[in-house]
């Protein structure tokens, strides 16, 4: 894995992983997107399925986490910008996205803006736009996870003074999450920690931009999508997926009523199988 640091042209610096040789390597490219609140490197539990299937992983730290300089105001649809900035400091022409979470918006992001920069896109456990129409956003989330997007509606002042005193809440997973937690999904451990050692700026830059309009219409998204969610999902419950599957137009729903937010990643090596048979020439 390298590490690097990309400049870009308006001063702001990212993070960059890479499993890659440099340049176009001819290996199919997978661009990870985390979730909140996590670092950007991407997710060990997947390298055996990915060393199989050949695949480079390419990943970033969003601004505000680990090594990336703050965006203020960010939305979802601005991750496709920096995303373009990566992969062309790279010489990566076509890419494969997938995201976990949080991720999974930024994700859609760029299926919806790269146009056919992007071949395909895995979203696992990932949310719908606040206020989508026919969804009732809450429902089935935790308390917790409920009053920290509750406290972003109302602005950063009010998400800076819950952050303050917010604290981990373990009801928030199901014990199939623990459990996952508890095995090769461990690997959180490695990057929620560091992704909240200068605080939690970026995960409230995060949770604001959930909170706001994307910055792009689904509905624009061309390429094939499969989502993965959990009928448990305590995080982001599994409506948000079933929501996504009738509004993205290419989507395809993998749904799990047993699994929850974390354990629903115990089919990624499928996911990534899926992700690679519907994938074109980098």
């Amino acid at each position: 894995m390298k590490e690097t640091e990309l400049e870009l042209g308006d001063g702001r610096r990212l993070h960059v992983y890479d499993t890659g040789e440099g340049g176009g390597d001819g290996r199919p490219v997978v661009f990870w997107h985390h979730g909140t609140p996590n670092i950007g490197a991407p997710p060990e539990p997947l390298f055996a399925a990915g060393e199989r299937l050949g695949v480079r992983w390419v990943s970033y730290d969003r601004p505000g986490y680990g090594g990336s300089t703050f965006r203020p105001g960010r939305d979802i649809a601005s991750a496709a910008g920096d995303v373009a900035a990566v992969v062309d400091s790279l010489g990566i022409r076509r890419f494969t996205v997938m995201g976990h979470s949080g991720g999974g918006p930024h994700a859609l992001a760029c299926a919806a803006l790269l146009g056919d920069r992007v071949s395909a896109v895995v979203s696992v456990s990932g949310m719908a736009p606040f206020g989508a129409e026919g969804l009732d956003w809450f429902a089935g989330m935790s308390d917790s996870s409920a009053a920290s997007l509750r406290a972003a509606l109302q602005g950063r002042a009010a998400k800076e003074a819950y952050e303050a005193s917010a604290e981990y809440d373990p009801e928030m997973f199901t014990a199939e999450d623990h459990a996952a937690l508890s095995g090769d999904w461990s690997w959180f451990g490695d990057v929620v920690g560091p992704a909240l050692e200068a605080g939690p700026g970026g995960l409230i830059d995060d949770d604001l931009a959930y909170v706001s309009p994307w910055g792009f219409d689904l509905a624009r998204i061309a390429v094939p999508v499969l989502l993965l969610h959990g009928g448990m999902d305590r995080v982001v419950p599994g409506s948000h997926g079933q929501w996504l599957a009738r509004h993205c137009p290419t989507a395809e729903l993998r749904f799990d009523p047993g699994a929850g937010h974390i354990s629903v990643l115990n089919g990624g090596a499928a996911a990534l199988d899926w992700l690679m048979s519907h994938r074109s020439a980098t």
